[in-house]
């Protein structure tokens, strides 16, 4: 009888254990579980935090429906190490993976990375400012209007003079804003700030060519950083470039029209390879166009574009090779091979045989 009773207890008992057991995990995974909004919290979990700041924190963001099991299982689980710092939620996440987060201190930054491309002029450059930034591209061209912006800067930068502040150049700082991938606190940074760090950098690279800037008398940073953006639209490798260089510096010893395209292009507004130019648009008379005998022996107003480190380099140490030490003229195939030329005649000629070879890049 004795027997019977304590086998009847003992089922009661295991009974309670497994309705204990079966509750508490029922109670466990719905508890625990992370309301489903489909969106992301950013919570801040200051030093010193313990479990049960923690569970706080993150029942009042709505991440867990309870606090006490959240402790609860951290005790079971051993789960102590725990990170401070700033932390970006879902709150699809399951407790488990909230905690796998913490542990690991996958900390969340609100730091952004901005790559402006070389080659590209400043409405690209306020377009990427606009999709990265909460500026505007209206924000970008006001500053480079902004005259005690540009005293500010001129007064800092030594390569920045009053040449930026010419009435007939478009956008002051186009050719100085070094291109190249930048990182940001946050999206709120301002134009300032964008523009400074792209000054500062482009600073340090024309220190590296000091002496050699210093050698070229007659032609200021101004003029050259004019050249390196034209020479960035124009040429491909760097021996390209180099070789680009001495027809540039050829032509205007000579006294002749540097008729590059991609100065007659940003003269209409016109990015290069958008379409192409009429006869008119060709001949027309503003301060970049190098297409018109009028820009003889002369350089546009400032430069196109953001030159990359190659093509500065490559205007400051030009080609010294036998075979463009008197070219006059260059063209490239479709392929992106470059010849060179002395002689107009001779220029024509290779047009004429690139053609014939199907090598000549024809608009459809």
């Amino acid at each position: 009888m004795k027997k019977s009773k304590l086998k009847v207890a003992i089922l009661i008992i295991f009974l309670i254990i497994v309705v204990v057991i079966l509750g508490g995990f029922i109670y466990y995974k719905s508890s625990l579980k992370a309301i489903k909004n489909n969106k992301t919290v950013i919570v801040d979990i200051p030093k010193q935090s313990g479990i049960a700041d923690i569970a706080k924190i993150l029942k009042d963001n709505d991440l867990i429906k309870n606090d006490f099991t959240f402790k609860v299982y951290c005790k079971l689980n051993k789960k102590v190490n725990m990170q401070a710092g700033k932390y970006e939620f879902s709150d699809n996440m399951d407790v488990k993976q909230i905690i796998e987060k913490l542990e690991k201190g996958d900390i969340y930054s609100e730091e952004i990375t901005i790559t402006f491309l070389e080659g590209k002029n400043m409405r690209n450059i306020a377009r990427v400012i606009a999709e990265n930034t909460v500026n505007s591209e209206d924000d970008v061209f006001e500053l480079l209007k902004d005259e005690e912006y540009l005293d500010k800067i001129i007064d800092k930068y030594s390569f920045l003079t009053d040449e930026i502040k010419n009435d007939d150049i478009y956008y002051s700082l186009e050719g100085y804003l070094f291109p190249d991938t930048y990182t940001f606190e946050n999206k709120n940074v301002s134009v300032e700030n964008i523009f400074g760090k792209m000054l500062d950098k482009m600073d340090s690279v024309l220190k590296e060519y000091e002496m050699e800037i210093k050698s070229m008398n007659n032609y200021s940073i101004h003029n050259i950083l004019t050249l390196a953006s034209m020479l960035e639209q124009e040429g491909i490798s760097l021996d390209d470039r180099s070789k680009i260089a001495t027809v540039f510096y050829n032509r205007l010893k000579a006294k002749m029209p540097l008729q590059s395209d991609v100065t007659t292009y940003y003269g209409l507004g016109i990015d290069m390879g958008e379409r192409d130019l009429t006869e008119a648009e060709i001949n027309d008379k503003n301060p970049y166009n190098t297409r018109n005998y009028e820009s003889a022996g002369k350089l546009p107003v400032g430069p196109v574009c953001s030159p990359s480190r190659e093509s500065i380099e490559a205007i400051i140490n030009p080609s010294e090779d036998e075979d463009v030490e008197k070219a006059l003229y260059f063209v490239a195939d479709k392929n992106g091979k470059v010849y060179f030329n002395n002689t107009n005649s001779e220029h024509e000629k290779t047009i004429r045989e690139l053609k014939q070879k199907g090598l000549w890049y024809e608009y459809e």
